[in-house]
């Protein structure tokens, strides 16, 4: 039978002889006229649990078809069918026995991947998380469910500015149920559905490696076969395993990763599923998979960017495997100006070409959606943030990022130095060649170039495919974060490996078979495997408790990065927030010294030494803040405050009028200025500023005080009264406003209802003096003297120094003392 017709089948009347691929072109099976070996390597005819699907003629129950997917490597080489198995064979001395059912084996890597990150379920909310979930309004009821699709991951309106421009509203969806079915920011369920959906996507895993290592064989009911599970198994545990997941699995934000890896791999699996059937004109695709593929990676972009690159893998996938693309052979006809290109089994199929129209037109598609989305462009990043970026010299730049992809490729291979931030001088920038971790940079190329090499040239089509895709899916879901195409605002993530570190996975399951294959020293190779998987274990479980606080976060960081300035500062703002103000300060001052452009870090320095009355070296750091970032509207109401303090009244008024300019919508600036004008007895234009500190927040319950207590005290109680009613309506269980409007009700004689108000702020804040003590002045203007007396001496147990408080306590001693001596 001649092979022109359908090449590649197996399972056809005829074996492929010497004539191999295409033999009308000259083929380089018929130049070496070999003929077909009759037994596999070792002398075996194959391996014993797949059963030999030729020599029989028709499709016989149960028969493997093996549709046009295959490339046997040279012209009269082993079927790949054989081939495909001998990785496996290779890595019988670590699953020596029978090999786990595909079903068990995906429990097994599931139960393992949830055992490696339990331990942060019941973690706090930590890092990124508190923007992303905690101060993210689109997350609660309140807020429009449509509104998602207009704002960015962080809740911002996707035209803004300030936009971080991170499109991920299938993600911020997820949180949004979280927050509804645990009744709230109760950490728990979120972390419980990460670790949940790492444990998922690592039983899918199972398949995706199934099919990289095993290739794409159905049975003529279109069951796919599992021709490699002892090397899926291996992958997917490696995988399950592997440290570098612990951001994304600990960290609550890291849930766009993995829902983005889940649709990912789902989409690849889907695109596998166009090719389960076989006929006469060689392999059929059903264009439903392939549009569902599609969809699938449309939906991983929605929980996040890298999500597109699915499509390119399944290019890849389809070029190679499906259309039996060979580089070496495309380049050596092209040489040899042969005219037979063709005979080539992927031009000749016209349905792939079909497929790369839909996966060109489905990505450019979703890119321009998202271009449109964007509204105002890529997002504005700092130096900071990404430093090689900013760098003047083409030459530098590329050094850098070059050397920021060998560190990337040490976590994958090494993940033992893990840090949740790597920028602010963790990587400082190599500028001269002479700089020794130029060998990272030679050392990475060395590899990649050698993989390249042997997955393009090799004769071995098994190897070439398994090479190609594990290089492809480390490389190109990478891409995004490459700073290839776009900047990014990060040197140095862990997050963005989740999908590349499947390549690694399959590129050192490979590694672990050929080193099997090539040495007698199987045992030490299963013991080097096995050691590999329980320390990545242990590893996890270690990581994972760190992701469990934020003190813990942040303090393992200072051995990884002690150049880190956020290390620094992030350590500071925790003790900060815990009250522990000297050992911030000691931070703080660190961070601002390894980045003396750290303007957060000096903002938040200098708001500590207002706080201290330190106010002059306050004045200095932040005025350099701003000066270092004129359009830091927090850093420009600090300095406010600071000249406030200062009675430098004009400057502080500046300063609030420019942190307004950088920042309209900013009630706690409109509330501090309306406190300077309440001491220039502005009064007017105090309760202006107050007014619209409460319209751009209706529950600013300083601003609602501040103005009642001026109504009040400038006489116009009417007016306080009205205003003390609106703010208790606008936040109804606000103490202090019960306690100014009783206030404000006491003098204007309304006794009853000001008693019902002091009574209910008590029982809001018993243990308040001044509540106590005003109640009491109430129960005396309204004769109730036994009351009076009674709270008045509350009043003095809570702060025996309020001098106004014992005087009225002594009027009223002597008022009683009186009545006591006229009953007598």
């Amino acid at each position: 039978m001649g092979v022109g017709g359908e090449p590649g089948r197996v399972g056809s009347c005829g074996r492929r002889g010497a004539g191999g691929r295409g033999a009308a072109g000259g083929s380089r099976g018929a130049v070496r006229g070999r003929p077909l070996p009759l037994s596999g390597p070792g002398g075996r005819l194959e391996p014993p649990e797949f059963p030999h699907p030729g020599g029989r003629c028709g499709r016989g129950s149960g028969s493997l078809q093996i549709p046009n997917q295959h490339n046997a490597g040279a012209g009269g080489q082993q079927p790949a069918v054989f081939r495909m198995a001998v990785l496996d064979t290779d890595l019988d001395h670590i699953f020596p026995s029978s090999v786990l059912p595909p079903l068990w084996a995906k429990l097994v890597v599931g139960l393992v991947a949830i055992v490696c990150f339990a331990r942060s379920y019941d973690g706090d909310f930590v890092f990124d998380d508190s923007e992303a979930i905690v101060n993210n309004k689109d997350l609660q009821a309140e807020t429009p469910l449509g509104d998602l699709w207009h704002h960015d991951f962080w809740g911002s309106r996707l035209s803004s500015n300030t936009s971080h421009k991170s499109y991920r509203p299938l993600t911020v969806l997820t949180f949004r149920i979280n927050y509804y079915l645990s009744g709230g920011f109760h950490p728990v369920g979120f972390h419980v559905v990460n670790i949940l959906l790492h444990g998922g996507i690592s039983v899918l895993m199972v398949d995706v490696f199934s099919v990289l290592f095993g290739g794409l064989q159905y049975t003529s009911k279109g069951r796919r076969l599992h021709l490699a599970p002892r090397a899926s198994l291996l992958a997917a545990l490696l995988f399950a395993v592997h440290p570098v997941h612990t951001e994304c699995v600990a960290g609550v934000v890291g849930r766009a990763d993995l829902l983005c890896a889940l649709f990912f791999f789902l989409s690849f699996l889907g695109y596998c599923k166009a090719f389960r059937e076989s006929n006469k004109e060689g392999t059929y695709s059903s264009t439903f998979w392939v549009l569902l593929s599609i969809f699938l990676g449309a939906v991983a972009m929605l929980c996040k960017e890298q999500g597109i690159t699915v499509l390119g893998l399944n290019a890849v996938f389809d070029i190679l495997v499906i259309g039996k693309f060979n580089v070496l052979e495309i380049v050596q006809k092209v040489l040899h100006k042969d005219k037979s290109l063709e005979s080539l089994g992927m031009l000749r199929n016209g349905g792939l070409l079909f497929r790369m129209t839909l996966l060109t037109s489905g990505g450019a598609g979703m890119l321009y959606v998202r271009w449109r989305i964007m509204g105002t462009g890529p997002p504005a990043f700092t130096e900071v943030d990404n430093p090689a970026s900013f760098a003047d010299s083409m030459l530098v730049r590329a050094v850098n990022y070059n050397y920021y992809y060998s560190l990337n490729a040490w976590l994958l291979l090494c993940p033992w130095w893990l840090c949740f931030d790597w920028s602010m001088g963790c990587i400082p920038l190599i500028k001269s060649v002479s700089d020794w971790r130029v060998i990272a940079l030679a050392a990475l190329w060395f590899c990649l170039i050698g993989l390249i090499c042997q997955a393009l040239c090799s004769e071995d089509g098994h190897k070439r495919r398994i090479l190609t895709l594990g290089l492809g899916f480390l490389v190109i879901p990478f891409l995004p974060a490459s700073n290839l195409f776009f900047r990014v605002g990060f040197v140095v993530a862990e997050r963005v490996l989740y999908l590349p570190s499947v390549g690694y996975c399959v590129l050192l399951t490979f590694g672990f078979g050929a080193l099997s294959k090539h040495t007698k020293k199987k045992k030490l190779i299963a013991a080097v495997v096995l050691g590999i998987l329980l320390i990545n274990m242990l590893r996890c479980v270690v990581r994972s408790g760190q992701w469990r606080s934020e003190e813990q976060l942040f303090r393992s960081a200072l051995s990884v990065c002690p150049l880190n300035a956020k290390v620094h500062y992030n350590i500071g703002k925790n003790l900060a927030d815990k009250g522990n103000q000297t050992a911030a300060i000691r931070y703080y001052r660190e961070a601002v010294r390894l980045n003396p452009k750290y303007v957060h870090a000096m903002n938040n320095l200098g708001n500590i030494l207002k706080e201290r009355n330190e106010l002059q070296e306050a004045e200095e750091l932040l005025s350099l803040a701003v000066r270092i970032q004129p359009d830091f509207a927090a850093a420009w109401m600090n300095l406010g405050i600071v000249q406030n303090s200062l009675k430098r009244f004009e400057a502080a008024e500046q300063s609030y009028r420019m942190a307004i300019k950088h920042r309209r919508k900013y009630p706690d600036c409109y509330y501090n200025l309306g406190r300077l004008y309440a001491d220039l007895n502005r009064h007017v234009d105090a309760l202006n500023a107050w007014r619209n500190a409460t319209v751009l927040k209706p529950e600013h319950s300083l601003a609602w005080n501040n103005m009642i207590i001026l109504l009040d005290n400038t006489g116009n109680l009417a007016q306080a009264e009205a205003v003390g009613r609106e703010a208790l309506e606008l936040i109804p269980n606000d103490h202090s406003l019960m306690f100014s409007l009783a206030n404000v009700l006491g003098k204007s004689q309304k006794y009853k209802e000001s008693e019902a108000l002091f009574l209910k702020a008590i029982k809001a804040n018993p243990n308040a003096a001044s509540y106590h003590g005003n109640l009491a002045v109430l129960y005396h203007r309204w004769g109730h003297l036994d009351l009076a007396k009674k709270h008045y001496e509350i009043s003095l147990q809570l702060d025996p120094t309020a001098s106004g408080t014992k005087e009225n306590y002594g009027l009223l001693r002597r008022k009683l003392e009186l009545m006591q001596k006229k009953d007598v």
